[in-house]
């Protein structure tokens, strides 16, 4: 499985609720949420500045983690941006293949 970034920016309603919940109610069902595709919550964090929460999910596929940003932002709670995650043995992986690729102008 794939490891994802979620980085979460709460609304004000969102806001709300987080302050009438706390922040473990918040981990149980961003857990929740990942287990019910298939999938594992590894880390979640709160914090200062534009982001609010920082999750690391591991996740069966994209469309898993598509469906949980809709969810997310249909809700009006918060907003995300999601960035895929790779392992140093995956970037190794990376480096030994030789795309073809030409740099514009050349």
């Amino acid at each position: 499985m794939t490891k994802y970034l979620l980085q979460i920016s709460y609304s004000t309603e969102g806001t709300k609720g987080l302050i009438k919940e706390g922040g473990t109610a918040r981990r149980r069902v961003a857990q929740d949420i990942a287990e019910s595709l298939g999938g594992r919550l590894e880390s979640m964090y709160f914090a200062f500045g534009d982001t609010d929460a920082y999750v690391i999910a591991e996740m069966p596929d994209n469309a898993s983690v598509a469906a949980i940003s809709l969810a997310l932002g249909a809700s009006g709670g918060a907003t995300g941006h999601t960035t895929v995650l790779m392992t140093p043995e995956e970037m190794d992986l990376a480096t030994r293949k030789t795309p073809a690729y030409r740099a514009p102008g050349k």
